[in-house]
Formats: structure tokens, sequence, C-alpha cells
């Protein structure tokens, strides 16, 4: 069967307990699937069809990503979800082809991007199939659902994130002796940095420079951990911050390009800042030197 739903595997969202009246602000389906001609084709055979309701911005979901997604499903004609997560407190990260298995899903996801809210209509070969998930999905159902992914990461970086957390939390372990701490700290400051470095790949710069400035905990003069928390102080805008990591990087490794070029763009930054910073003081106060003339 082309589809990923059905009784032959396991299928997502799974209809269940979390079910629960309509998200707010979300459009109900009492109306019968009407658009569904007019939406965009992405299965080339009518299967699965896509509304844009809000873009989102960046790259598109990889295939393998682990996202954060929020969602809700809907049979036609039914103004309350069969399956929804939206009151969740807390979302946890689902990976495409493991966690999320609904073929329809799965290709609709593939063409989202990082803030978007889409709508999907599946028919039952990109669903739930010919049987069903009785009691609350008939047989050969066509279903909606409306998608929002708030975030995502891709499959390489995912991994590599779970391991080297798991990594971490083993080498927190009480060393038996000073040579044993000597190679735990080495490692540990492996992880870090590669921690750090990943942190910086998902634009999330203040956990990346939380966790350059442990690596420094463990060794003050290392060039590398100096250049990640430069470079996660220059995504925040701490200008001050990012060149006084960076120096001190240089100084250590003065003839290193990615350090040379990155006080470059700092200083590229830093100038564009105060150009932007003195023509808003420029406006701010023409109205008095206009006014006092």
């Amino acid at each position: 069967m082309a589809g990923g739903g059905g009784a032959e595997g396991e299928v997502w969202p799974r209809p269940g307990p979390e079910s629960g009246p309509q998200p707010a602000g979300r459009a109900a389906a009492v109306f019968p699937f009407q658009w569904l001609s007019r939406a965009c084709d992405l299965s080339s055979d009518g299967g699965v069809r896509k509304e844009e309701l809000r873009p989102g911005s960046g790259q598109a979901v990889p295939p393998g990503a682990s996202l954060a997604v929020k969602y809700s499903g809907y049979l036609e004609h039914c103004d309350e979800p069969f399956c929804t997560n939206c009151y969740n407190k807390s979302l946890r990260l689902m990976k495409l082809g493991k966690d999320i298995t609904l073929l329809g899903l799965e290709i609709g996801l593939l063409t989202m991007k990082k803030g978007e809210v889409a709508r999907f209509v599946f028919t039952p070969d990109y669903a739930y199939g010919q049987q069903g998930c009785p009691p609350l999905i008939p047989p050969n159902a066509t279903v909606m659902f409306e998608v929002e992914v708030l975030d995502f990461l891709d499959s390489d970086e995912s991994d590599a994130f779970f391991e080297l957390t798991a990594a971490f939390l083993i080498l927190g372990r009480s060393p038996s002796s000073e040579a044993e701490q000597c190679q735990i700290d080495t490692s540990k400051l492996l992880v870090l940095l590669n921690l750090s470095l990943t942190y910086l790949k998902l634009e999330r710069p203040a956990q990346a420079l939380a966790y350059g400035e442990k690596a420094l905990e463990i060794d003050q003069k290392n060039a590398k951990a100096l250049f990640r928390c430069g470079q996660a102080c220059l995504c925040m805008t701490e200008y001050e911050k990012a060149r006084d990591f960076l120096v001190r990087a240089q100084h250590i490794q003065p003839f290193n390009h990615d350090i040379n070029n990155e006080l470059k763009k700092l200083a590229s930054c830093y100038r564009d800042y105060m150009e932007k910073e003195k023509e808003m003081c420029c406006r701010m106060f023409a109205p008095l030197n206009s006014s006092s003339g």
C-alpha cells in the first residue's frame, strides 16, 4: 500500500486521549474539503494537497529531521479535531520516519520552513488507509491537518546533539585519580566545544556562549573556546565581549584565518551599528534643530 497508515504499521499522530476541542484561532473543519481542488498538489496524484496559511523562513525541513510541531487533525464536516497537541504545555522533538510515520505528513513537512503554518488534506492512501483507525477514524477517510513548525534540527545535528549531551552527563562523574581527571577534562572539553558549535549552527548563541565559557573553565587559553564565545557574542550584538574573546584567541593563534576573518566581520558589524546609531540620533534631534532655526 502506498500510504503510511492503516492496520499494517504504526501511524502518527494517533487519535487518542490528547484529542480535544478545536484550538483557539484555528479554522474549523465543519465545511467540506472544498478547497481540495485549488490547493497545491504535492504528491502529483492529488493525495497530498497543501494550503500555506503563514509563510516560514530559512531552509525547508530536511529528511530525517527532528521537529517541534503543533498539529490538529480533522475529519470532514467535523469541527473538533480527532487528535491535537495544541494544549500540551511542552512539545517534545519528533523525528521524521520514526515518531512521524503518517506518509502524508512526512511529505507535507518536508515542504515546510520554521515558523510556517499550513493546512493539508490527505486521501486515505496517504493517511489511515482503507481500514481507518477505529473508533475515531472511519475506513477510507480523507483527513485534514493543520500544522505549525515551531523549530527543527537536521538529522546530523540532532543526532550529534543528543549524543554529545549524553556524553557530557557521563563525563560528570567523580574521578578516582588525577590522571583520570585529566582524561575526563580532555574529553569534556571536546564535548563542550562541539556543543557550542552545534548551538551556533542552530542559531542559539546564548547556549553556545554558555558551553564555550564552560570549556574555558577547563582551559582558559583554548583558542577554539575563545573563538566560539566570540562568535556567540557577535551573534547577540555584544560587540565589546565579542572583541575581548576574539582578541584573546588571536593572541594565542595570531595567524588563524577564521579568527582574523571573524575580527574583520566584527569590525564591519560594529561600524554599521554605529552608523545606524548616528542616523537615529540625527533623526531624533532634527525637529529640535529645525525649530530652533
